[in-house]
């Protein structure tokens, strides 16, 4: 296995820029996951991995080696795709001993690294079967397995969940992180799903735009967004994002109904500086009185354990997350008041976080 060094990348289409000089370091043995919405630039930086595009300016190193012309196929690396691209004529254990047999290796080397493969994935009895025949999460077992026979130093992972039902997107997902673990190989995950990113990496790598917003533990980027794009992109239903003025002090804002919040940290504002207040749903309660947020109740969902209500704060859109079920109705009008301690401050015009006494951002 190996590390991943990738510096200074650029990619264009023509007169398009796509990547803008990224850098990263992934480890050797880490899972790293690229997250961000379609057209980011994510999965052209995985095919240029895995030689699948070329390099406009920078470079990639793997294991300490450049490989910016090196050939796909000497890169030592495996890569499995978001359709599977199985060979329809072929067994599962054709299609999984294929690149050995292009390498020539001989068959009893052959049909053991493949039984181990099979064995790790629960496929010794689908050896026989064609694709067709197969689930597609079998098929996706069958594509991990070909990847896994060739023992790469890394593994790239291209949306490969996203052809699957979302009960069955769970379980795979459990599967790969596993297979991580069994494998301690280092892998490369592209996703636009922000609870994959969240449970299955070690590190993610937020990108818009094909720029890089953040690097960090899922958790870093959960706790300490850098800016309103990642606050929003991480964490399930979104953070709600509430314009308000900073007053003197640092320690207080005002809302755009002109009740004011008092904050339990020193943030480095200036008086009339305009922020968002950034609140996750999940952190608060609701109360008769207090100072916090003005709601008005327009949807109600009940997911069992818990319950999420949409509202509107003036003109802007809140959800919050109850972790009780509740008797109110829509059109009620109710006090949210946010565990102001995990308030997250952003500046209105330029996105960036806000820094504050908790932490020296």
């Amino acid at each position: 296995m190996a590390s991943v060094v990738i510096r200074d990348v650029v990619k264009r289409f023509g007169d398009t820029t796509i990547l803008h000089g990224v850098s990263v370091d992934i480890a050797d043995g880490e899972f790293a996951v690229l997250v961000g919405p379609s057209g980011c630039g994510k999965t052209t930086l995985l095919r240029m991995i895995a030689g699948l595009e070329e390099i406009n300016s920078g470079s990639i190193a793997i294991g300490g080696r450049e490989i910016n012309l090196v050939p796909p196929k000497e890169r030592d690396i495996a890569m499995v795709f978001q359709n599977y691209a199985l060979y329809p004529h072929m067994t599962v254990f054709d299609n999984m001993a294929f690149s050995l047999k292009l390498a020539k290796v001989p068959r009893g080397e052959m049909e053991k690294k493949v039984a181990r493969a099979a064995e790790i994935l629960g496929l010794q009895a689908l050896l026989d079967r064609y694709p067709r025949q197969l689930s597609g999460g079998q098929r996706q077992r069958v594509a991990m397995g070909r990847a896994i026979v060739r023992n790469p130093k890394v593994f790239l992972f291209d949306e490969p969940l996203s052809n699957l039902d979302a009960k069955l997107r769970v379980q795979m997902r459990t599967e790969i992180r596993e297979l991580h673990e069994k494998l301690k190989s280092t892998s490369i995950y592209v996703t636009h799903d922000q609870i994959e990113a969240m449970t299955m990496a070690d590190k993610i790598v937020v990108m818009r735009d094909g720029h890089i917003q953040q690097v960090g533990t899922p958790l870093e980027l959960y706790d300490w967004p850098a800016n309103v794009f990642v606050a929003g992109f991480i964490g399930s239903p979104a953070m709600n994002f509430l314009p308000a003025t900073a007053l003197e002090g640092g320690m207080r804002v005002r809302q755009a109904s002109g009740d004011e919040l008092a904050l339990p940290f020193a943030a480095q504002t200036t008086p009339g500086q305009k922020l968002l207040v950034g609140l996750r749903p999940e952190f608060g309660r609701l109360a008769a009185t207090g100072e916090g947020v003005t709601l008005d109740v327009l949807v109600i969902e009940p997911t069992g354990a818990d319950t999420t209500l949409i509202c509107r704060a003036g003109a802007t859109g809140v959800a919050i997350v109850l972790r009780e079920r509740t008797t109110l109705k829509v059109g009620e009008r109710v006090m949210w008041l946010p565990a102001l301690a995990r308030a997250h401050l952003f500046d209105e015009q330029s996105g960036q976080r806000v820094a504050d006494a908790r932490r020296a951002d």
